[in-house]
């Protein structure tokens, strides 16, 4: 009797889709202070309702459930369905908030310390305040309380940083471009010294016997003026990019959203969204077609080698912020699978390292941007992504 084994095959000339991770969905003593006992991400998201006819909630997880990440076995099938999609690996948010503060940090360190899942990995600095502001729902202008502000005491906590993460950049499965360890930063222009950390965490990779840091910066365009053309947007956005490379940074992670919805809004009506959103979210809803942000999510700077654009799986931030939210509708495998094929047209050209797509995001089901199993379409985004990277199983 023949044994056949399940095996995937990835074309190494594709390209290089890196998928954000939110290590959320378990249970910690900060999130049962705020908002109560055994708070997850999930608490919203099932709590979620439609918005406005058509609107898909709330959204059901299907093959992995509610699921909570103190289970072991759930990262081992998010990795496999991951792997079947053509990810090559996921980016973790992690946080630290100075003086050696870390919250959600289990899922990750226990990926590094178990050896499991056998999946490739890089860690994305999430430095940013935790506030209550985000789950405050339907409220225009509403007190924001302070659960951790993020800080920078200098170069000793720069160092314990560094070290808290050592065994993870020496570990093989960790992500690399160009012999280097890829580390994305969410807000580089927060670090007020951002320079001299690139370089210090350059020098104690080399002094532990590393090649150094590929830092990418995360990095939203310029906003339109109004009268933005083309070239005098991209040569804006240029300079902005430059400018983060000029801090250290190797390259950056590109986010157009905010541009797309204008173009596709109009100034108008943006303006008009903004304020009704801010003031009066009881009016209506601001959304937009899913596709047709695609149709104006990239630039010619996303080719660039030092770029790396964004592949949106969905937006829809209702289940965290309720009718404050923007909401992309329309978020189908078929439109999916046509974001995927623009993102790759971005990349195509590029050197092979530097191939590298953002999907944004693996689980943020709180934000509607999310490739695991869900009710209505199942694998359908999952199986959209391995047929554009074209994915052969054999």
């Amino acid at each position: 009797m023949k044994v056949y084994v399940r095996r995937i095959r990835m074309n190494t000339n594709k390209a290089r889709v890196i998928a954000l991770y939110l290590p959320q969905f378990h249970p910690v003593p900060e999130n049962d202070k705020f908002w109560g006992k055994g708070f997850t991400e999930w608490t919203n998201v099932a709590k979620a309702k439609p918005l406005f006819r058509g609107h898909n909630q709330p959204r059901i997880p299907a093959d992995l459930g509610f699921y909570d990440l103190r289970l072991p076995e759930i990262s081992e099938a998010q990795a496999e369905l991951a792997k079947e999609a053509g990810i090559e690996g996921f980016c973790y948010w992690h946080y630290w908030f100075g003086n050696g503060k870390q919250v959600l940090d289990m899922p990750f360190e226990r990926t590094v310390n178990s050896g499991k899942p056998d999946f490739p990995f890089c860690l994305g600095w999430a430095n940013h305040d935790w506030t209550t502001k985000t789950w405050e729902k339907g409220k225009g202008r509403s007190k924001d309380t302070m659960i951790f502000k993020q800080e920078y005491p200098g170069d000793e906590d720069y160092i314990m940083h560094f070290n808290q993460f050592l065994k993870a950049f020496k570990d093989d499965r960790y992500i690399k471009v160009d012999g280097k360890l890829l580390f994305l930063v969410f807000n580089p222009f927060g670090i007020p010294d951002v320079k001299h950390f690139t370089e210090l965490w350059n020098k104690l990779a080399k002094e532990n016997g590393l090649e150094g840091f590929h830092f990418v910066a995360s990095n939203s365009a310029p906003k339109l003026k109004l009268d933005s053309t083309t070239s005098s947007f991209e040569n804006d956005y240029k300079k902005k990019i430059e400018g983060t490379r000029a801090l250290g940074f190797d390259a950056v992670m590109t986010s157009n959203q905010k541009n797309a919805e204008l173009k596709v809004a109009g100034k108008f009506r943006k303006i008009l969204n903004s304020i009704v959103r801010r003031f009066m979210p009881s009016l209506y809803v601001e959304k937009y077609s899913y596709k047709k942000i695609i149709e104006n999510l990239y630039t010619n700077l996303d080719k660039r080698n030092d770029v790396y654009p964004q592949l949106l799986a969905g937006w829809d931030r209702s289940p965290r912020s309720g009718r404050k939210a923007i909401v992309y509708y329309g978020t189908t495998p078929e439109t999916f699978k046509y974001a995927a094929e623009m993102a790759v047209k971005q990349v195509e050209n590029k050197e092979s390292d530097h191939k590298i797509i953002f999907l944004n995001s693996w689980n943020e089901w709180g934000e509607g941007a999310y490739m695991e199993p869900d009710l209505e379409f199942g694998k359908g985004k999952i199986e959209a992504l391995a047929e554009v990277l074209d994915i052969k199983k054999v």
